[in-house]
């Protein structure tokens, strides 16, 4: 080789590293990359940058074998949302073929985005674990079991405070009353195993008696049947206990409905209503305020038409309630058929939204 043949050399070798920068920069852009990206756990999303949605509905179709519980587990699905999603299929035999629609797009609870938020009405715990520099936001949602009437879960703001692996459990006095009443005494300590109704994982919060825990019959987790305790899926439990760090807040809440954007759409998510307001106008008006929080400085045109039909009809999926731009077409009077008392109220509330 002589010396008058390493510049060529020296020129081409220049050209192969700006070939490969711009290949890399193909590559980084590229859709397969990108799906890379989202690839992650289920229940777990990137927080958007500039909106309050997650997720995306799914159809899934059936196995022979399959229980709505089983294709809902699968997805990070509770017994209610699969019942609500699906209101022709049986729980326990959709039937083999039958299409599975699986609601797994969510608004995000109001509120701050720290820690873990627990949505009571909506049966469904939100965490989002704190990230590094540079690293991109993320939140992870469970189904969960809440307390049943006459044991509700607290509101509140609270901490976690210890985390226990296989505990033991101490049923409540009252709960061993109602066994001895039934003829069969309850014991004062359940040690754990497959028996313990906390299953192998429990995470203590700062107001006493109550957890966040696994469960040993997962079957019913996403209802309300538990003594005011947040239940959890075994698998998501374990996942939770290893990562949340004691300390985390935690906030309790009962909206019941939700109001989020997507780009430059308006949805809203409804769910039945926990409590004594049912059958009141009340939820109207507490969803017309939630509206009115979430426009901010936005006025856009609301059907109110379609907010009342997701108020009343809670199904617990996405449905958008911006008008068409149709200045020709009378707005909806939505507190029409109320009475006085109603009315004069959701008037008040549009008036000052709209």
């Amino acid at each position: 080789m002589t010396k008058t043949s390493f510049p060529h050399y020296a020129a081409r070798a220049k050209h192969a590293m700006a070939m490969l920068t711009m290949l890399m920069a193909a590559l980084l852009l590229s859709p397969l990359t990108q799906a890379s990206q989202n690839d992650l756990p289920r229940g777990h999303y990137y927080l958007p940058e500039n909106g309050d949605v997650i997720g995306e509905m799914q159809t899934v179709i059936a196995k022979e074998e399959d229980t709505l519980i089983d294709i809902g587990h699968r997805h990070g699905l509770g017994f209610e949302e699969m019942r609500r999603a699906n209101p022709n299929l049986g729980m326990w035999y959709p039937g083999e073929g039958a299409e599975v629609l699986v609601p797994t797009r969510f608004i995000l609870p109001p509120g701050p985005r720290e820690g873990i938020v627990i949505n009571l009405s909506e049966l469904r715990l939100y965490y989002y674990p704190p990230t590094s520099e540079g690293e991109k936001p993320t939140v992870e949602t469970y189904p969960i079991s809440v307390g049943r009437e006459g044991f509700e879960t607290p509101l509140g703001t609270f901490k976690t405070t210890v985390k226990v692996k296989d505990p033991a459990w101490a049923p409540p006095e009252s709960m061993r009353k109602e066994a001895a009443a039934r003829g069969e005494p309850a014991p004062a300590i359940v040690p754990p195993g497959p028996d313990n109704p906390l299953g192998r994982h429990a995470i203590l919060l700062n107001i006493p008696s109550y957890l966040i825990h696994g469960t040993n019959r997962p079957a019913g987790v996403g209802m309300r049947v538990s003594r005011g305790c947040v239940r959890m899926l075994p698998e998501d439990i374990e996942s939770l206990f290893e990562r949340v760090p004691n300390g985390t807040q935690v906030t309790l809440i009962n909206e019941p409905f939700k109001a989020g954007w997507e780009n430059d759409e308006l949805y809203v998510q409804s769910y039945p209503l926990l409590g004594d307001k049912e059958g009141s106008v009340e939820p109207l008006i507490s969803a017309l305020e939630m509206l009115s929080k979430t426009f901010g400085d936005k006025q856009p045109p609301v059907d109110y038409a379609q907010v009342r039909q997701a108020v009343e009809a809670p199904t617990g999926r996405l449905q958008t309630v911006l008008r068409a731009p149709t200045p020709d077409i009378e707005p909806v009077d939505i507190y029409r058929e109320l009475d006085t008392e109603a009315t004069v109220e959701l008037a008040h509330r549009i008036e000052t939204i709209s």
